[in-house]
């Protein structure tokens, strides 16, 4: 009540909304929490029953930091509720958020199956004016389809609305902290009434806004995501050129992050991108430049060097053992990030696959990942809670995610728990003075190797 108080006199009381958020999702459910913290009345909208059940008791479907804690608190001051009656929500609402998943399709574009069902329901349900935003991450044209959808179904049509788009920018792993110290907010749309009332919506947000028009709005989003990826490829491929010329790649992205049209963001060399957003938003931005006409040859490129990218550390197990069949090869992150447990897309799938391909042992671990990685990798793997029973008589150790725990692994414990003192650090995570030091045998993305296995085996 005292947050609720605090916003009605610093931003007055016609700026805090009944917010309807149809979708528990990633971004749904961090979305519609930190709404609710800043003073908002929010309903949570899922048609999946026992997930509703579980987010009425405050239980998190994955890991977040921080969300299940702001979850209660705004659970018990009454803010923030869970249902599957998405008529009542919609009815309810000033504002209703569209926040379902959009999955890539066979051909990479984005399957708006849900998006279209969702505005379906919103059309039935329009009871006086509303604004409906766009928080998905859909292709340009997606607010006018949401509009039709709705005009198509309303059973009133005198009964006035309005689309926007708002994509949402959030990191698995810091999306609280990203949304409550918001970096940008972009919000589209043909309505000037409209894109006010979601601009006063993010004022406790104390964010940049930029309002625009539908199609911009959608486009920003692909073409943020899509020009981060080509960083990371694009460092990647420095790394691997680095390696054969003999320069050290982390020397470089520093050297080049220097300058200020640069800048040193997204220049950390490894074995590529992964996750919910990267590799979906670049085959729908190439989808869409296809259907526009356009032969976008540098995202795919982009794409084809970051699925290759991840195989990178294979190679360099190739070099150091030869065969790699009956090889133990111990796994050290599982994720594609730190602080989540996302595993979709996450490179530890594809090199988990090609190493029991080729017939290796594999031991896996992850703090946080290893229900869902063994729902995907199953039984090519297996798994352990612990970082050093992990590694226990392993012939190498190979870091794919770097989590703080991984990071700050005990060096000579680390060492006394390999067969072979191999490291393949496919994060760049590890600090070289630190394998020297060690007597690691240490191989990394665009840098020299450290050590060589013969002068062990002679």
């Amino acid at each position: 009540m005292f947050l609720k108080m605090f916003f009605l006199q610093m931003f007055g009381g016609d700026l805090l909304k009944t917010i309807a958020v149809i979708g528990t999702g990633y971004v749904g459910l961090v979305s519609g929490t930190c709404f609710a913290e800043i003073g908002n009345d929010v309903i949570c909208c899922d048609i999946e029953e026992e997930k509703v059940k579980k987010l009425q008791l405050a239980e998190v479907p994955f890991y977040e930091p921080g969300l299940g804690e702001m979850m209660k608190k705004n659970m018990m001051e009454n803010r923030l509720r869970f249902t599957t009656n998405s008529s009542a929500a919609i009815q309810a609402a000033d504002i209703v958020y569209i926040a379902v998943g959009t999955p890539m399709k066979e051909d990479g574009g984005a399957d708006l199956k849900y998006v279209k069902a969702v505005a379906k329901d919103i059309g039935r349900n329009l009871n006086g004016y509303k604004i409906v935003v766009n928080k998905s991450t859909v292709p340009v044209g997606t607010g006018s389809l949401v509009y039709e959808c709705i005009r198509d179904n309303q059973v009133d049509k005198s009964v006035n609305f309005d689309v926007v788009s708002n994509p949402e920018f959030l990191r698995e792993g810091s999306a609280i902290s990203d949304c409550m110290n918001m970096e940008r907010a972009i919000i589209g749309s043909n309505s000037e009434a409209a894109a006010k009332v979601i601009q006063e919506l993010h004022a406790p947000f104390n964010t940049q806004v930029m309002i625009t028009d539908l199609e911009s709005a959608e486009m920003i989003k692909y073409a943020a995501n899509g020009f981060l990826a080509t960083k990371i490829s694009f460092i990647n491929s420095i790394a691997n050129i680095c390696e054969k010329v003999g320069a050290d790649v982390s020397e470089v992205a520093a050297g080049i992050g220097m300058d200020g049209r640069i800048g040193n963001r997204f220049l950390q060399a490894g074995i590529g991108y992964g996750g919910s957003c990267f590799p979906k938003d670049t085959h729908a931005l190439l989808h869409i430049a296809l259907e526009a006409g356009y032969s976008f040859d540098l995202m795919k490129s982009v794409i084809s060097t970051n699925d290759k990218q991840r195989l990178t550390v294979i190679h360099k197990l190739h070099e150091i053992f030869g065969d790699l069949a009956g090889r133990q090869v111990g796994i050290l992150g599982l994720t594609f990030k730190p602080n989540t447990d996302d595993m979709r897309y996450s490179p530890s799938i594809d090199i988990i696959s090609k190493l029991h391909e080729e017939k290796a042992v594999i031991r896996a671990y992850d703090p946080v990942g290893l229900e869902r990685a063994k729902e995907i990798i199953g039984n090519k793997a297996s798994y352990f809670n612990d970082i050093y029973e992990t590694i226990k008589g392993c012939d190498a150790c190979v870091i794919l995610t770097e989590w703080e725990e991984i990071v700050n692994l005990e060096l000579d414990r680390l060492y006394s728990s390999l067969r072979h003192p191999v490291i393949v650090d496919g994060r760049n995570c590890m600090n070289r003075t630190d394998m020297i030091k060690h007597g690691f045998i240490y191989h990394s993305i665009g840098r020299k190797p450290i050590g060589q296995l013969k002068t062990i085996l002679s």
